[in-house]
């Protein structure tokens, strides 16, 4: 004898169902594709990707897709020569890479970008003018920021990271940073740097800083992305996926997935904020 549903069981089925579907309506901008996706560049981006890239070929087996670093320039360069489909940047392409390259900029979150020291440096706060002079190398020594007697250890990141040039334009406001100062290749290597040098500072992603380095406040704004969304903390940036003319068809949907629900919902869980 087959027993009727009661209420309690339709509903529990059909919340299922509904769960399920939605789920895969954001996945489902890959049916029917198939074939490799690479992906390289800005080094913030690579947590929250990584992460959809599992979901996308956890259900799609016939979709693969790379992803690499580099930094910005490198994302920039390589899909302006046609050697990746989509070049991860964490700044805006400049006017003339857009019309050079004829780049469509997607852009898909919004990132901090904080000033970190190790955590074992009793220093809190600091104001941007005394940023500004400690990566100049003109502020040498942290009893001179209110810490204990010792050389400060200035890292940065290359020129071409996009991470750097919002750092020194927004954070530095176009100041110098010594030739002295220590250069690493990506935000995780930031992290690994500031939590393996007690004397370290250097600047890094939000969406990459942890517990293993201390965020610092600066004039008294802290770097949360509370404050990047209201505008109080200002060195901030978009993450951005570009394209060389129309994307193609698996770039499209890698893209449409970033900005679906399920995909901003990554950016969340990762640090950033979603632009949808």
């Amino acid at each position: 004898m087959v027993r009727p549903l009661n209420c309690i069981t339709f509903v529990a089925i059909f919340f299922c169902m509904f769960i399920a579907t939605g789920h895969a309506g954001d996945l489902d901008v890959f049916t029917g594709l198939s074939g490799t996706l690479n992906i390289a560049g800005g080094t913030a981006h690579i947590k929250c990707e990584t992460e959809a890239i599992k979901e996308i070929m956890r259900a799609y087996t016939d979709v693969n897709i790379s992803l690499a670093g580099g930094g910005s320039g490198v994302g920039i360069k390589q899909v302006c020569e046609g050697l990746i489909d989509i070049g991860n940047t964490g700044r805006a392409p400049t006017p003339e890479e857009i019309s050079r390259c004829n780049l469509k900029v997607h852009k898909f979150a919004v990132d901090g970008i904080g000033v970190v020291i190790n955590p074992k440096l009793k220093i809190d706060n600091i104001s941007k003018e005394n940023l500004k002079k400690v990566f100049a190398g003109d502020i040498s020594n942290w009893k001179n920021l209110g810490g204990s007697e010792g050389s400060i250890n200035v890292y940065t990141r290359d020129a071409e990271s996009g991470t750097r040039k919002v750092f020194w334009g927004k954070g530095l406001e176009k100041g110098k940073i010594a030739h002295k100062a220590n250069f690493v290749p990506s935000n995780a290597a930031m992290k690994t740097a500031i939590a393996n040098d007690p004397q370290g500072i250097g600047y890094i992603s939000l969406g990459v800083a942890d517990s293993s380095v201390k965020l610092l406040a600066i004039d008294g704004v802290f770097p949360s992305n509370e404050n990047v969304k209201s505008g109080r903390y200002e060195i901030a940036r978009g993450l951005y996926l570009n394209t060389r003319g129309e994307p193609n068809p698996l770039a499209k949907a890698f893209i449409s997935y970033m900005l679906s629900p399920e995909g901003q919902a990554l950016v969340k869980k990762h640090g950033f904020l979603p632009v949808k």
